[in-house]
Protein backbone atom coordinates (compact mmCIF):
# COMPACT_ATOMS: atom_id res chain seq x y z
CA UNK A 1 0.00 0.00 0.00
CA UNK A 2 2.47 2.58 0.94
CA UNK A 3 4.77 1.64 -2.43
CA UNK A 4 1.64 2.51 -4.51
CA UNK A 5 0.57 5.83 -2.29
CA UNK A 6 4.43 7.21 -3.63
CA UNK A 7 4.03 6.03 -6.71
CA UNK A 8 0.81 8.05 -7.15
CA UNK A 9 2.65 10.75 -5.58
CA UNK A 10 5.72 10.46 -7.39
CA UNK A 11 4.08 10.32 -10.48
CA UNK A 12 1.58 12.92 -10.39
CA UNK A 13 2.52 14.69 -14.11
CA UNK A 14 2.29 11.71 -15.63
CA UNK A 15 -1.03 10.45 -13.69
CA UNK A 16 -2.15 14.03 -14.36
CA UNK A 17 -1.81 13.80 -18.04
CA UNK A 18 -2.84 10.82 -18.64
CA UNK A 19 -6.39 11.65 -17.39
CA UNK A 20 -6.44 14.50 -19.37
CA UNK A 21 -6.10 12.18 -22.32
CA UNK A 22 -8.34 9.91 -21.38
CA UNK A 23 -10.97 12.76 -20.16
CA UNK A 24 -10.37 13.87 -24.47
CA UNK A 25 -10.85 10.34 -26.10
CA UNK A 26 -14.01 8.98 -23.16
CA UNK A 27 -15.22 12.84 -22.74
CA UNK A 28 -18.79 11.21 -21.92
CA UNK A 29 -17.59 9.47 -18.30
CA UNK A 30 -16.48 12.34 -16.48
CA UNK A 31 -18.55 14.96 -18.41
CA UNK A 32 -21.52 13.35 -16.31
CA UNK A 33 -20.40 15.04 -13.06
CA UNK A 34 -21.73 18.13 -11.75
CA UNK A 35 -19.39 20.84 -12.19
CA UNK A 36 -19.38 21.58 -8.58
CA UNK A 37 -18.14 18.88 -7.95
CA UNK A 38 -14.65 20.74 -8.62
CA UNK A 39 -15.29 23.06 -5.35
CA UNK A 40 -15.45 19.93 -3.10
CA UNK A 41 -12.02 18.26 -4.46
CA UNK A 42 -10.44 21.86 -4.05
CA UNK A 43 -11.43 21.32 -0.38
CA UNK A 44 -10.24 18.30 -0.12
CA UNK A 45 -6.78 19.51 -1.22
CA UNK A 46 -6.66 22.42 0.86
CA UNK A 47 -8.03 20.51 4.12
CA UNK A 48 -4.43 18.38 3.28
CA UNK A 49 -2.70 21.57 2.94
CA UNK A 50 -4.05 22.42 6.41
CA UNK A 51 -3.13 19.23 8.32
CA UNK A 52 0.46 19.94 7.37
CA UNK A 53 0.64 23.23 8.28
CA UNK A 54 2.56 23.99 11.75
CA UNK A 55 2.96 27.47 13.67
CA UNK A 56 6.87 27.17 12.63
CA UNK A 57 5.80 27.12 8.71
CA UNK A 58 5.43 30.82 9.46
CA UNK A 59 8.41 31.24 11.13
CA UNK A 60 10.03 32.62 8.32
CA UNK A 61 7.37 35.53 7.44
CA UNK A 62 8.76 36.76 10.53
CA UNK A 63 12.64 36.01 10.76
CA UNK A 64 13.08 36.80 7.08
CA UNK A 65 10.06 39.05 6.02
CA UNK A 66 12.20 40.99 3.06
CA UNK A 67 12.52 37.45 1.01
CA UNK A 68 8.59 37.04 1.56
CA UNK A 69 7.35 40.27 0.62
CA UNK A 70 10.22 40.23 -2.36
CA UNK A 71 8.28 36.18 -3.76
CA UNK A 72 4.80 37.38 -2.73
CA UNK A 73 4.70 40.62 -4.84
CA UNK A 74 6.66 38.91 -7.21
CA UNK A 75 3.80 35.80 -7.09
CA UNK A 76 1.09 38.88 -7.71
CA UNK A 77 3.15 40.79 -10.12
CA UNK A 78 4.73 38.68 -12.73
CA UNK A 79 2.16 36.25 -13.47
CA UNK A 80 -0.90 38.43 -13.61
CA UNK A 81 1.04 40.60 -15.74
CA UNK A 82 1.89 37.38 -18.09
CA UNK A 83 -1.11 36.70 -17.95
CA UNK A 84 -2.78 39.76 -19.44
CA UNK A 85 0.36 40.56 -21.65
CA UNK A 86 0.05 37.00 -23.32
CA UNK A 87 -4.03 37.15 -23.85
CA UNK A 88 -3.37 40.51 -25.60
CA UNK A 89 -0.46 38.97 -27.83
CA UNK A 90 -2.00 35.90 -28.89
CA UNK A 91 -5.50 37.86 -29.12
CA UNK A 92 -7.56 35.20 -27.03
CA UNK A 93 -11.23 35.66 -27.22
CA UNK A 94 -12.86 36.77 -23.52
CA UNK A 95 -13.31 33.59 -22.37
CA UNK A 96 -10.08 32.06 -22.68
CA UNK A 97 -8.47 35.57 -21.71
CA UNK A 98 -10.57 35.42 -18.78
CA UNK A 99 -9.08 32.07 -18.16
CA UNK A 100 -5.65 33.09 -18.37
CA UNK A 101 -5.70 35.40 -16.31
CA UNK A 102 -8.05 34.26 -13.40
CA UNK A 103 -4.82 31.64 -13.56
CA UNK A 104 -2.35 34.38 -13.47
CA UNK A 105 -4.18 35.96 -10.23
CA UNK A 106 -4.40 32.48 -8.16
CA UNK A 107 -1.62 31.93 -5.27
CA UNK A 108 0.86 29.75 -5.91
CA UNK A 109 0.33 25.58 -5.83
CA UNK A 110 0.86 23.07 -2.77
CA UNK A 111 2.75 21.40 -5.38
CA UNK A 112 5.45 24.09 -5.54
CA UNK A 113 6.65 22.80 -1.95
CA UNK A 114 7.28 19.17 -3.42
CA UNK A 115 9.12 20.77 -6.40
CA UNK A 116 11.26 23.38 -4.70
CA UNK A 117 12.17 20.22 -2.44
CA UNK A 118 13.28 18.29 -5.07
CA UNK A 119 14.91 20.89 -6.63
CA UNK A 120 17.33 21.17 -3.64
CA UNK A 121 15.51 24.86 -2.71
CA UNK A 122 14.70 26.75 0.01
CA UNK A 123 11.52 25.19 1.39
CA UNK A 124 10.81 26.97 3.94
CA UNK A 125 10.64 30.15 2.27
CA UNK A 126 8.80 28.18 -0.36
CA UNK A 127 6.22 26.77 2.33
CA UNK A 128 6.22 30.41 3.66
CA UNK A 129 5.41 31.61 0.36
CA UNK A 130 2.49 29.11 -0.44
CA UNK A 131 0.80 30.08 2.95
CA UNK A 132 0.84 33.56 2.48
CA UNK A 133 -0.12 34.26 -0.93
CA UNK A 134 -2.86 31.89 -0.14
CA UNK A 135 -3.70 33.61 3.17
CA UNK A 136 -3.42 37.21 0.61
CA UNK A 137 -5.71 35.63 -2.32
CA UNK A 138 -9.10 36.16 -1.12
CA UNK A 139 -8.16 39.77 -0.95
CA UNK A 140 -6.32 39.71 -3.96
CA UNK A 141 -6.61 37.58 -6.55
CA UNK A 142 -11.00 39.26 -7.32
CA UNK A 143 -9.31 42.82 -7.13
CA UNK A 144 -6.62 41.83 -9.60
CA UNK A 145 -9.00 40.06 -11.89
CA UNK A 146 -11.32 43.07 -11.45
CA UNK A 147 -8.61 45.20 -12.87
CA UNK A 148 -7.14 43.36 -15.72
CA UNK A 149 -10.54 41.89 -17.12
CA UNK A 150 -13.25 43.76 -15.32
CA UNK A 151 -13.26 45.90 -18.71
CA UNK A 152 -14.60 42.91 -20.75
CA UNK A 153 -16.06 40.93 -18.25
CA UNK A 154 -17.97 41.20 -15.20
CA UNK A 155 -16.30 40.44 -12.17
CA UNK A 156 -17.91 40.25 -8.56
CA UNK A 157 -15.30 41.00 -6.42
CA UNK A 158 -17.04 40.25 -2.86
CA UNK A 159 -18.89 37.06 -4.74
CA UNK A 160 -15.36 35.83 -5.30
CA UNK A 161 -14.08 37.11 -1.99
CA UNK A 162 -16.39 34.74 -0.25
CA UNK A 163 -15.59 31.93 -2.51
CA UNK A 164 -12.33 31.80 -2.06
CA UNK A 165 -12.89 31.91 1.54
CA UNK A 166 -15.37 28.99 1.31
CA UNK A 167 -12.98 26.74 -1.01
CA UNK A 168 -9.65 27.46 0.10
CA UNK A 169 -9.43 29.21 3.58
CA UNK A 170 -11.93 27.68 5.33
CA UNK A 171 -10.59 24.04 4.36
CA UNK A 172 -7.36 24.84 5.37
CA UNK A 173 -8.26 26.30 8.58
CA UNK A 174 -10.68 23.43 9.76
CA UNK A 175 -7.69 20.93 8.65
CA UNK A 176 -4.91 23.08 11.07
CA UNK A 177 -7.38 22.53 13.75
CA UNK A 178 -7.84 18.89 13.44
CA UNK A 179 -4.20 18.49 13.33
CA UNK A 180 -3.62 20.44 16.69
CA UNK A 181 -6.74 18.61 18.07
CA UNK A 182 -6.48 15.00 16.82
CA UNK A 183 -2.32 14.80 16.32
CA UNK A 184 -2.42 10.96 16.00
CA UNK A 185 -5.42 11.14 13.43
CA UNK A 186 -3.21 13.44 11.62
CA UNK A 187 0.05 11.51 11.44
CA UNK A 188 -1.86 8.47 10.06
CA UNK A 189 -3.64 10.46 8.19
CA UNK A 190 -0.45 12.77 6.05
CA UNK A 191 0.71 9.29 4.96
CA UNK A 192 -2.09 9.52 2.04
CA UNK A 193 -2.32 12.78 1.47
CA UNK A 194 -0.26 13.26 -1.36
CA UNK A 195 -1.57 10.60 -2.91
CA UNK A 196 -5.59 12.28 -2.25
CA UNK A 197 -4.18 15.32 -3.65
CA UNK A 198 -3.28 14.40 -6.72
CA UNK A 199 -5.60 12.17 -7.20
CA UNK A 200 -8.55 14.94 -6.44
CA UNK A 201 -6.68 17.41 -8.93
CA UNK A 202 -6.36 14.51 -11.73
CA UNK A 203 -10.54 14.48 -10.67
CA UNK A 204 -10.83 18.20 -11.43
CA UNK A 205 -8.69 18.18 -14.59
CA UNK A 206 -11.12 15.15 -16.20
CA UNK A 207 -14.00 16.92 -15.13
CA UNK A 208 -12.98 20.22 -16.73
CA UNK A 209 -11.58 18.93 -19.41
CA UNK A 210 -14.75 16.90 -20.58
CA UNK A 211 -16.78 19.05 -20.31
CA UNK A 212 -14.68 21.32 -23.03
CA UNK A 213 -13.39 18.30 -24.67
CA UNK A 214 -14.49 19.51 -28.49
CA UNK A 215 -13.70 22.65 -28.42
CA UNK A 216 -10.26 21.86 -27.33
CA UNK A 217 -9.87 19.65 -30.18
CA UNK A 218 -10.88 21.62 -32.79
CA UNK A 219 -9.59 24.72 -31.44
CA UNK A 220 -7.20 23.77 -28.14
CA UNK A 221 -3.31 24.44 -29.51
CA UNK A 222 -3.26 28.01 -29.32
CA UNK A 223 -4.39 28.21 -25.42
CA UNK A 224 -2.19 25.37 -24.70
CA UNK A 225 0.87 27.27 -25.99
CA UNK A 226 -0.21 29.96 -24.19
CA UNK A 227 -0.37 28.24 -21.10
CA UNK A 228 2.46 26.72 -21.49
CA UNK A 229 4.66 30.19 -22.05
CA UNK A 230 2.79 31.60 -19.07
CA UNK A 231 4.48 28.99 -17.14
CA UNK A 232 7.91 28.72 -18.06
CA UNK A 233 8.09 32.82 -18.26
CA UNK A 234 7.05 32.60 -14.47
CA UNK A 235 9.65 30.40 -13.54
CA UNK A 236 12.24 32.33 -15.74
CA UNK A 237 11.34 35.41 -14.58
CA UNK A 238 11.12 34.36 -10.97
CA UNK A 239 14.76 32.89 -10.87
CA UNK A 240 15.73 36.15 -12.89
CA UNK A 241 14.53 38.92 -10.31
CA UNK A 242 16.02 36.58 -7.44
CA UNK A 243 19.13 36.70 -9.06
CA UNK A 244 18.96 40.18 -9.71
CA UNK A 245 18.45 40.76 -6.15
CA UNK A 246 21.45 38.68 -5.43
CA UNK A 247 19.99 36.04 -3.32
CA UNK A 248 21.35 32.75 -2.70
CA UNK A 249 20.37 29.93 -5.52
CA UNK A 250 18.64 28.06 -3.22
CA UNK A 251 16.32 31.18 -2.09
CA UNK A 252 16.44 31.74 -6.32
CA UNK A 253 15.45 28.41 -6.94
CA UNK A 254 12.52 29.02 -4.50
CA UNK A 255 10.77 31.94 -5.75
CA UNK A 256 11.29 30.80 -9.20
CA UNK A 257 9.44 27.51 -8.68
CA UNK A 258 6.41 29.57 -6.13
CA UNK A 259 6.02 32.44 -9.34
CA UNK A 260 5.76 29.72 -11.76
CA UNK A 261 3.21 27.06 -10.53
CA UNK A 262 -0.48 28.26 -9.96
CA UNK A 263 -3.09 27.12 -8.10
CA UNK A 264 -4.95 26.35 -11.38
CA UNK A 265 -7.36 24.55 -9.76
CA UNK A 266 -8.61 27.26 -7.72
CA UNK A 267 -8.59 29.44 -11.27
CA UNK A 268 -10.85 26.03 -13.02
CA UNK A 269 -13.35 26.59 -9.77
CA UNK A 270 -13.70 30.16 -10.01
CA UNK A 271 -14.36 30.27 -13.39
CA UNK A 272 -16.81 27.40 -12.90
CA UNK A 273 -18.65 29.49 -10.10
CA UNK A 274 -18.57 32.99 -11.51
CA UNK A 275 -18.11 32.49 -15.10
CA UNK A 276 -20.76 29.85 -16.50
CA UNK A 277 -21.34 32.07 -18.91
CA UNK A 278 -18.00 31.19 -20.19
CA UNK A 279 -17.44 27.49 -20.15
CA UNK A 280 -14.27 27.70 -21.98
CA UNK A 281 -12.63 29.58 -18.89
CA UNK A 282 -11.97 26.99 -17.38
CA UNK A 283 -9.53 24.97 -20.31
CA UNK A 284 -6.65 27.29 -19.05
CA UNK A 285 -7.03 26.41 -15.27
CA UNK A 286 -7.30 22.68 -16.77
CA UNK A 287 -3.82 22.72 -19.07
CA UNK A 288 -2.20 24.74 -16.28
CA UNK A 289 -2.37 21.63 -13.83
CA UNK A 290 -1.38 19.12 -16.48
CA UNK A 291 1.60 21.29 -17.79
CA UNK A 292 2.84 22.79 -14.32
CA UNK A 293 3.19 19.43 -12.75
CA UNK A 294 5.34 18.53 -16.18
CA UNK A 295 7.27 21.50 -16.02
CA UNK A 296 7.50 21.60 -12.85
CA UNK A 297 9.49 17.82 -12.26
CA UNK A 298 11.68 18.91 -15.35
CA UNK A 299 12.71 21.96 -13.44
CA UNK A 300 13.31 20.47 -10.28
CA UNK A 301 15.73 17.75 -12.49
CA UNK A 302 17.36 20.95 -14.30
CA UNK A 303 17.96 22.91 -10.93
CA UNK A 304 19.51 19.91 -9.20
CA UNK A 305 21.92 19.31 -12.06
CA UNK A 306 23.00 22.89 -11.83
CA UNK A 307 23.47 22.36 -8.23
CA UNK A 308 25.35 19.66 -8.61
CA UNK A 309 27.76 21.26 -10.96
CA UNK A 310 28.19 24.05 -8.90
CA UNK A 311 29.49 21.70 -6.31
CA UNK A 312 31.68 20.37 -8.62
CA UNK A 313 33.41 23.36 -9.84
CA UNK A 314 33.65 24.96 -6.65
Amino acid sequence: MKKMIASISEYMGIIVLATAILALAFPHVAGQVPPTVINYLLGIVMFGMGLTLNLHDFKVVFSRPKDVIIGSVAQFSIMPLLAWGLSRLFSLDEALALGVILVGCCPGGTASNVITFLAKGDLALSVGMTGVSTLLAPFVTPMLTWLLAGKTVDVNVVSMFLSILWVVILPIVIGFVVKRLLPSFTSRATTYLPAVSTLAIAAIVAIVVSANAHKLLTGGAIIIVVVMLHNICGLGLGYFIGRILRMSSAKRKAISIEVGMQNSGLASSLATIHFAAFPMATIPGAIFSVWHNISGAIVARLYTIKSQTSDVSS
